[in-house]
């Protein structure tokens, strides 16, 4: 298994888990398991016949909680603890036949990319289901269809995956501070309305 795709699977597997972890490891687990794909280190235990069916069952259950706005804030909340440990866990995964410096320093990075990835999709939904919470739902349909697109691509083109995997780190480091900027100014009238009805 050459470093180049040890590396794009590691970081770009830790990267998607932020955005949808059920999907990527579905997807990751399928393409090693029909010959697609050959996964580096101990991630081909995703090819697991039991794992690919509980990724899948909790990727439907996924899909339901996303389409009700008020779920799918709580449910990004609470896989705040699921996405980013796992996506460090994939990343370190990778590197499991490299030294034991190797492996943790993927395991610290694996677990920032899923930390990035998974604020930018929360503070993102957070926004839509505040603006347009119809809008929800069509966001959820797409981060699925990115997170199986970019999957296949990082295992069929790696050095294409990096480019466009660099260029979204640069995009989502940009765009976070708008939207959070934006969400303060939408809510500063509401705070300032349950401040007044506080006073006597």
């Amino acid at each position: 298994m050459d470093w180049l795709t040890t590396l794009t699977t590691a970081f770009g597997a830790a990267w998607l888990s932020g955005i949808n972890l059920y999907a990527t490891v579905v997807t990751l687990g399928l393409l090693q398991r029909l010959g697609l794909a050959r996964l580096p280190g101990d991630l081909v235990v995703l090819s697991h016949d039991w794992i690919i069916a509980l990724a899948a069952v909790l990727y439907v259950i996924e899909f339901i909680a996303d389409k009700v706005p008020i779920v799918d804030s709580v449910w990004d909340a609470i896989h705040t603890f699921v996405r980013v440990p796992a996506g460090a866990i994939l990343a370190a995964s990778a590197f499991a036949d490299f030294d034991p410096p190797v492996r943790m320093a993927a395991l610290l990075i694996g677990g920032g990319l899923a930390l990035g990835s998974h604020g930018g999709k929360a503070v993102t939904r957070v926004a839509v289901n505040t603006t347009a919470p119809g809008a929800g739902a069509v966001v959820s349909v797409v981060e699925d269809v990115f997170a199986v697109g970019f999957s296949a691509l990082m295992t069929f083109f790696p050095l294409v995956f990096l480019a466009l995997l660099v260029l979204a780190l640069i995009g989502t480091a940009w765009l976070i501070p708008k939207i959070v900027r934006a969400l303060r100014r939408m809510l500063a009238p509401l705070r300032g309305f349950a401040t007044a009805s506080r006073r006597p």
